[in-house]
């Protein structure tokens, strides 16, 4: 029986960019030491929330390679390396798992839009060249496309596919997909407003913005799930219901960095054609930083 990547939290890490736009790894290095410190479970590099749809692949494979030096076997490292080529996707996936990653998170292929066959074929040939666990990553509300129960079906019998990290927000989904497949095909909440519900139905945990932030929050949050304290987690998710919804105001990655730079985390800028927030956006955000006691 396979075990999964993880269990609890795992921080879908931000790549942070100095004042010339390249990365800054001094910056990148501070943040991985407060996730670990934190207590998280996994962190996931170049992921959407990395800015990886804008890294070159050179860059790409260094910040995978900096990010494993850096975590030391500490916790998990889960390394992107979804593409919509998928010879792109091998080559990515090649190299996270030649730099000591310990998973890799493969997007479905984005502008495609694949049939639930060529999503098949195109993760089993990727598996078919790599050791590594895989976690499938669906997210429709980027990618135009989204796995059905049955095609997680015919990947979970993949020994190399370890589960999905879910952010379609579809609960019937989830609980077909529990119905399906066996009980060691893995599934993590890619939302962070979902959490609680998502583990109430068998989630192992959490692929997380906001824990970028509020890692503590993320940790207890789904390790109380993992405890079946359902309740405290609850109430623990509608507290800080307000700020993931900030977080969420403008499309991801743009709240989060913004935050953390209004926190002094010192991230850096987007790269186009990510861009700064709104006024209207950054108020919203702001406040509820204020009142969530993350900003003054």
């Amino acid at each position: 029986m396979r075990k999964p990547v993880f269990s609890g939290a795992c921080t879908a890490i931000v790549t942070p960019f100095d004042q010339n736009g390249t990365v800054n790894y001094d910056a990148f290095g501070a943040l991985i030491e407060e996730q670990i410190a934190a207590g998280m479970d996994a962190i996931c590099v170049c992921g959407t929330t990395g800015e990886s749809a804008t890294m070159s692949i050179r860059e790409h494979i260094a910040v995978v390679e900096y990010c494993v030096e850096k975590v030391d076997h500490r916790v998990k490292v889960v390394a992107g390396a979804g593409s919509n080529d998928t010879s792109a996707a091998v080559y990515l996936s090649q190299h996270a798992q030649d730099s000591g990653a310990d998973a890799l998170l493969l997007v479905t292929p984005y502008y495609n839009k694949a049939t639930q066959m060529g999503l098949i074929k195109h993760y089993e040939y990727i598996a078919d060249r790599v050791e590594l666990p895989i976690i499938l990553y669906n997210v429709p509300s980027r990618t135009g496309v989204s796995f059905t129960a049955e095609t997680y079906k015919v990947l979970s019998e993949n020994p190399k596919i370890n589960g999905v990290k879910e952010a379609s927000g579809n609960f019937s989904l989830l609980a077909h997909t529990r119905f399906l497949c066996g009980d060691d095909f893995y599934i993590w909440s890619g939302n962070d407003d979902q959490v609680v519900p998502m583990m109430s139905l068998g989630a192992q945990g959490v692929i997380s913005v906001a824990a970028n932030i509020v890692p503590e929050v993320m940790v207890k949050m789904s390790h109380l799930c993992l405890k079946n304290d359902f309740a405290a987690a609850s109430k623990l998710q509608i507290e800080y219901m307000d700020f993931i919804d900030a977080l969420f105001v403008d499309v991801n990655p743009i709240p989060i960095k913004t935050a953390l730079n209004l926190a002094g985390k010192e991230m850096g800028g987007l790269r186009l054609p990510l861009c700064e927030m709104t006024p209207e956006h950054l108020d919203i955000l702001r406040s509820s930083m204020v009142r969530m006691g993350l900003l003054k």
